[in-house]
């Protein structure tokens, strides 16, 4: 998120890695130690992987929704944006905008870099291919309503600078359950920051067909730090009607139009 007309530059990205607190430990069990945490780790990336390949075969609806919140916790201002993610005729994921009213946002922008943080970082998915680029800790298990997760803290080596389109890593914490050895649950927040400012915020997946954990929720409550004039402001995203693609192909004979 941008603050509209003002620019800030990030005086050390260092401090956020030292002094970032993403999450409470909540019934985190840190006596129980699973009996190899780089088996499990190469197989969740591994299936991490499968997931990601599998989730672009699927069309779904995406429901955004960020307000700017005053002091008595009510909205001032909202942008809302509804689309339906398809195909086109090659195949290819393509956005369709189903509803998309004029922002009433207060102070506050919504940037191609918050789009793509919806698209990759608040869906982080930790595959085999991006596993060279972090840090993984294991922290111990926790259970999250019906299910038994391993709990890993994720930071990454090294913080791009900072630059608008620039390259986005995640630093958080994925929760990875421990029958599927997929992420149900992620928590963190995109990382540089610049002159924009970008929410700590929580996903959650779903089973939705049987074999694979896809993203349906995640919700952000935050007080992004614009100096001099913080903004606390609220965010939504959901993901609905999971299908997958298929296409009917017919095979015509030589005399057939």
């Amino acid at each position: 998120m941008k603050k509209i007309s003002i620019r800030i530059i990030l005086a050390c990205n260092l401090l956020i890695l030292i002094g970032l607190s993403i999450i409470a430990s909540g019934q985190i069990r840190t006596s129980q130690q699973p009996p190899d945490v780089e088996r499990i780790i190469r197989e969740f990336t591994a299936k991490e992987s499968e997931f990601k390949e599998a989730r672009n075969s699927y069309a779904y609806r995406q429901e955004f929704r960020v307000q700017t919140i005053n002091p008595n916790n009510r909205p001032t201002g909202e942008y809302y944006r509804v689309a339906d993610v398809t195909f086109d005729d090659s195949g290819k994921h393509t956005e369709r905008i189903v509803r998309f009213p004029p922002p009433t946002l207060l102070n506050l922008q919504i940037s191609p870099t918050d789009l793509k943080d919806v698209a990759e970082i608040q869906t982080f998915s930790l595959t085999t291919k991006e596993l060279p680029k972090y840090l993984i800790t294991y922290i111990g298990k926790e259970k999250i309503d019906e299910l038994d997760t391993y709990v890993f803290e994720v930071k990454p080596k090294s913080i791009p600078k900072y630059k608008r389109g620039g390259e986005r890593v995640f630093l958080g914490r994925i929760w990875v359950d421990d029958q599927d050895l997929q992420i149900v649950k992620v928590s963190g927040k995109g990382l540089p920051e610049g002159e924009e400012r970008f929410p700590k915020f929580e996903t959650y997946r779903e089973n939705i067909d049987g074999k694979y954990w896809f993203p349906t929720y995640t919700f952000a409550d935050d007080i992004l730090d614009f100096p001099g004039n913080p903004i606390h402001m609220r965010m939504e995203v959901r993901y609905t009607n999971y299908k997958k693609f298929s296409s009917d192909v017919k095979i015509l004979s030589g005399d057939e139009d």
